[in-house]
């Protein structure tokens, strides 16, 4: 059996720079760590209970079946805070039928993410 230790994301953008601007500015996410120099240099993000390495350069966009899901308190002030930064909302915050309150949002390469409240009442709640 694998022991995982640690994990994390590797995301390849087209455009580093941007990728960087969109996830560390409009989205807000704090750095964990920095790594080499220019243009290409690694960032990585802390995501909860996890990390998003932005690094390299792809000259495709990443695989369109990736997809991040990013649970918030506030879906709602996320989205006014996110549409003020200009970030392009796919779908604004609706209640799904399983419970929970999501909206899509697309990163500069089209990596979709989905912006989750996990409402008080829902099963994903622990309660003792």
């Amino acid at each position: 059996m694998v022991h995982v230790l640690g994990s994390r994301i590797l995301l390849r953008p087209t455009d580093p720079e941007r990728s960087r601007a969109f996830y560390g500015e409009a989205l807000g996410l704090c750095v964990h760590r920095e790594f080499g120099t220019g243009p290409e240099r690694g960032t990585v993000y802390f995501l909860g209970g996890g990390f998003l390495e932005v690094s390299g350069r792809s000259e495709e966009p990443p695989a369109p079946g990736l997809r991040l899901w990013l649970q918030v308190a506030d879906v709602r002030a996320a989205h006014e805070e996110l549409v003020a930064a200009g970030v392009r909302v796919l779908k604004p915050p609706v209640k799904e039928p399983w419970g929970l309150i999501e909206m899509w949002v697309a990163d500069p390469d089209g990596v979709r993410i989905a912006i989750v409240e996990v409402p008080e009442d829902h099963p994903l709640r622990y309660r003792p």
